[in-house]
This record gives structure tokens, sequence and C-alpha cells, in this order.
């Protein structure tokens, strides 16, 4: 999706008279004062919305003015960390004497660290996959939650060499953290909490699984959050993690269900995993999964897939965008959001009894039991469902029901159980870190919004855990960072003098990957990007070169001035 500079408004570079920009970006003295083309003279800033106590001018809601930060006193207690510096901490800021100003050298640091980061792509992930609902459980039984969370460990930061002692030694194999997972609001006993044994997959993520956690009925909640703690294993926390909301119901409904109740329909486009479990009790419940590029029916693991809303006139993999809830008796067609490998297009059947119901529609609700049949003409006319056997997926031959002929008769493998699934995942980095302090909370951008124009464009982050110790990076140059609230962020975006010499003369769009940088140097890199477009410039000709008619510059500069006030355009890319 792109987002423009709204009509009529201009993010222009200046002329050659401008101030040329500074050689390491736009940014200098550890972000308490801005230098760039966009200021009227050094020291100075113009920015849209937010505000800021101090040295900050404020007119018709606009920062207008900027004057470096005051020497801290050392005698007066540590303040609170703003836009214009960083938190008076010996550890979060080196110091270079008593005015407690931050080193010259800290920037050109930083911002090569964060050029290694991106280039090196040494980021560590964690991805908590869980189901959308849990079943309460009643009395001294334990309903487990199924499919089981789990824990993704991705990225090749894991492996990275940790520094002062701070992971496993020289020589030590196997994962470096070790995870404990429960529910919020718990005690955190043993008994609540689960401890995570994690384990190296073949694409090298290392993967956990808490098979054995449950809610009791003493628990009086409608929804809950699992939450993550991750040790390293000399003992170093590294952070606590939370799963999206968890609905808590009773038992499956196995009336008709209503549209209104949205918490419980499933709808085209979201996650879904399938799992059997057969009456034998000395079977294991199997999960839909994928391996190897084949689909299989897992006793270990389990897999998300994404549930569209199919058209018999498209192709196979070709998703056209189709909105609604998903009915029994639809075409629907299963992707696997890991791998993208997807299954035949297939109706969705309701089933009762150990029979496929081949005449209901209505919408599918959480933990139903369902079947997907095959399209086409088979023998019998009720045709093949998707089955399986032991590790194996395959089809299987239905046969007419005597009694009823709207029916058609399975057996238990080819009966699936259906439950809509969520993600979360936290990314970041912490080779920059000079501290010592847990990673989390770990900061989530949704989305981004461009505002402003003229001399200066500001750019809203929304999300979620944010805090003022956040700056935002644009490829590796910092933008002036505002803190509104846990769920905003607002920046100046730097000016695209930052980032080459030869921006007057661009063709071609820059793109800067977005991230965060933490106070004391921890990195967390995002999913969104942010792309320049240049206005068209001619490259100046050598000496003695013919010069273009005064008449034809005038014509090219009226017909310029009205395409540029679209064309030199600030485009945001996810």
């Amino acid at each position: 999706m792109f987002l423009a500079v709204p009509r009529g408004r201009r993010l222009r570079g200046k002329s050659t008279s401008h101030p040329s920009p500074p050689p390491r970006g736009g940014l200098v003295g550890g972000g308490s004062t801005w230098k760039g083309p966009h200021s009227r003279e050094e020291g100075h800033c113009r920015s849209d919305g937010g505000t800021v106590s101090g040295s900050v001018a404020v007119t018709d809601g606009r920062l207008i003015a900027l004057t470096p930060a005051p020497p801290a006193d050392p005698s007066a207690p540590p303040g609170p960390l703003t836009h214009l510096s960083l938190p008076d901490s010996s550890e979060a800021r080196p110091q270079s004497g008593a005015d407690g100003r931050s080193l010259p050298e800290l920037v050109p640091v930083l911002r090569e660290g964060v050029r290694q980061c991106l280039r090196q792509q040494c980021e560590q992930t964690v991805r908590i996959l869980h189901a959308k609902v849990a079943q309460k459980s009643y009395g001294n039984e334990k309903r487990f939650f199924c499919p089981p969370p789990c824990v993704y460990l991705a990225g090749p930061g894991w492996r990275v060499k940790p520094v002062q002692g701070q992971g496993h030694q020289a020589g030590e194999t196997g994962p470096t953290v070790c995870g404990y997972m429960g529910l919020d609001g718990a005690s955190g006993s043993a008994a609540e909490t689960q401890k995570l044994n994690f384990e190296e997959q073949p694409d090298s993520r290392e993967f956990g699984c808490a098979k054995t956690l449950y809610i009791s009925d003493a628990d009086k909640r409608k929804h809950f959050r699992l939450v993550l703690r991750l040790v390293h294993r000399g003992g170093r926390e590294l952070g606590t993690f939370h799963s999206r909301l968890i609905k808590v119901i009773s038992k499956p409904s196995q009336k008709k269900q209503s549209l209104k109740n949205t918490d419980l329909c499933i709808s085209s486009g979201s996650k879904v995993s399938l799992f059997n479990r057969l009456r034998s009790q000395t079977v294991s419940t199997r999960y839909l999964s994928v391996e190897d590029g084949a689909f299989v029916a897992s006793a270990r693991q389990w897999a998300a897939f994404t549930l569209h809303l199919a058209d018999e006139h498209c192709s196979q993999g070709d998703f056209p965008p189709r909105e609604g809830y998903v009915r029994y008796g639809s075409l629907v067609q299963l992707v696997c959001t890991v791998t993208g490998i997807t299954l035949p297009p297939m109706i969705i059947r309701k089933v009762a009894k150990q029979c496929a119901l081949l005449d209901v529609d209505e919408p599918i609700s959480q933990l139903h039991k369902c079947a997907f049949q095959f399209p086409g003409d088979s023998p019998g006319g009720v045709g093949t469902y998707l089955c399986l056997a032991t590790d194996k997926v395959v089809q299987f031959q239905a046969s007419p029901c005597p009694k009823e002929s709207n029916r058609a008769l399975l057996n238990d493998s080819s009966c699936w159980t259906i439950i809509g699934t969520e993600s979360v995942e936290f990314s970041f980095s912490t080779s920059l870190a000079w501290t010592r302090e847990p990673v989390t909370p770990v900061p989530l951008i949704s989305t981004l919004e461009l505002s402003g124009g003229g001399d200066v464009a500001t750019l809203e982050l929304h999300g979620e855990n944010f805090h003022a110790g956040l700056k935002v990076w644009f490829g590796d140059v910092e933008a002036e960072t505002m803190y509104r609230s846990p769920r905003s962020l607002v920046c100046v975006v730097p000016d695209i003098a930052a980032f080459g010499s030869d921006w007057r003369w661009l063709r071609t769009p820059i793109t800067v990957p977005v991230s965060l940088v933490r106070a004391d140097g921890l990195f967390y890199p995002s999913a969104f990007s942010f792309t320049y477009t240049p206005e068209y410039s001619a490259r100046p000709g050598p000496p003695g070169a013919l010069e273009p008619a005064t008449d034809a510059d005038a014509l090219l500069e009226s017909i310029h001035h009205e395409f540029t006030r679209t064309n030199f355009h600030l485009f945001i890319q996810t």
C-alpha cells in the first residue's frame, strides 16, 4: 500500500545554494541537535505535530524552533527521557565530562552498527503460535489446549557468539535459551508454568511446545494471554513475551452459529489449524502439517493454514479477494502460512455422527467437526475426502448413507476439527546493545501514516509497546523522534540528502527500511520500508556546453512546477 503527500504540498530538495548535508546524515550529537537541509540554520528544525518541554517554540501546533539542550546538572536527579536527549545514565550514554554531553563519536559508531545490522541481518525472532479459543476444564479434568501453543526461535542472531559471558561457553551445543510458558495472572508456580525444551528443526529454527497447559473452572476470565519467559543458559533474563488474546469457551457450540457472534465464526483469509483425534485412546492426536514440501499428519507439530474462499473459475493458487465468513458447502483452499504450499480446492462439509452433511449451509464455528470433499464426479456420487493414514495424508472414498441420501458415510480419519489460530512475532537484535536489560517490551509497528509537506514531512508510527526511549531510523539515518503514547510515535522524515551527495540528480526511487533503536543500542527491525521518489533534475553539463533556450526553460519550468506537485512524493511501502 502506498500513501503519498497530499496534492499541493511538496517536499523538495533545496538548490545548490543550500547548506550541504552533514557527512554522517541528518542527525548529530546523539540526536540532541539536528542539522540538515530542512533547517534554516544549524541547531533548528521544524516538525508537524507533537510537543516537548524545554527550548521548543510552538506556533499553531507546529514546532518551529529547537535550541541545543542545556548542560545537565550532575546534582540533579535523572529526568525522563525525551526526544532531545538520552537517559542520564553512564550505562546508557557514554559521557565526557561534568556537563553530561554525549561523546561525538557515539553517532558514527551507532550508525555504523545499524548499517551492519541491516547488512548482516543478525536479528533474532520469537514467534508464538496458538489457538484463538481455549476450552475450559471442569473439576479434576484437564483439557489441554489443542493445538498446543508453540514457540519458534528464528534468525541468524541466535547463533551469534555471545559477549562477556552472556550465553553458553565455547564448545557447547544446543539452544542458547530456555523458555517457560504459562497464563497471565497466574502465580508462576511450577504447576502452572511449563518449561519448553527447544529442538532445532531442519530449517534451522528452534521449536518448543507447551503440551500440558489448561485453564480451570476456578478461573472466571473470559479472555487471557499466554506469557513466555526466555532465559539465557547463564541465567540472565532475555525477556517476557505475551501472546494475543485467547477466548475461553465451555464447549463447542452445536447450534447453528449466528454471524453476530463473530468471535466464533471463521472468515475468509483467516488462519486455521486442523487436527484429527481418533476415538482410540492409544492413538495420539494428529495435526495437519507440512514437512519436506508434502502434507503430513504430524503427532508433534502443527501448522497454520490460511483458509481462502476459492472460485471455481480461477486457477489453483489464484485467490481473488473475497470477504465474508466461510459457510459449509463453500469451495475453499488451504495455504500453508510458512511454505505457501496449497491443497487443491475442496468443499468443506459439516460432520455429525461420522457422516458428512451434504445439504447444510451455515457458518463454520470454532472447534467444529468438518470434512473436506474433493470436487468432481465419483462412484456413488458422494465423493472423496481428505483423510489421514498414520502420518500420511491421503484420499478416502466415502459411501452413500443407506437411510439418508443427503449424507455420506466417513471414517474417523476423515473427520477433522477446525480452529482459528493467532500468531505474534517479536524481532530484535542485541548486537548493538551495551546493557544487560531485557529486550522486552518489544515494539510492534502496525501501520504508518505520512503527513505534512513543504520543508518538513512527519511520519506517525502506530503500533504497541512504544516508549520514550525509542528512536526511529530510516536505513542508517536517525530521525528526530517524539513519543506520544504507547501506541504512537512521531518522527521527522530525514531529508533525502542524508542518503547521498548525488541526491539532486536521482532518477530512481530510494527505498530504506524503517526500524527502531532503543536508547541502550537495542535494535528492533520491522517489516516496513520508506521510499523517496525524486523529482526530475538535470545533471550539470560539461564546461562549454550549450545552454537551452530561455523560453524553453520557462515552458519546462511551468509544466514541471505543476508536475512536481504530485511527482515528488514520499511513499510508504510495507
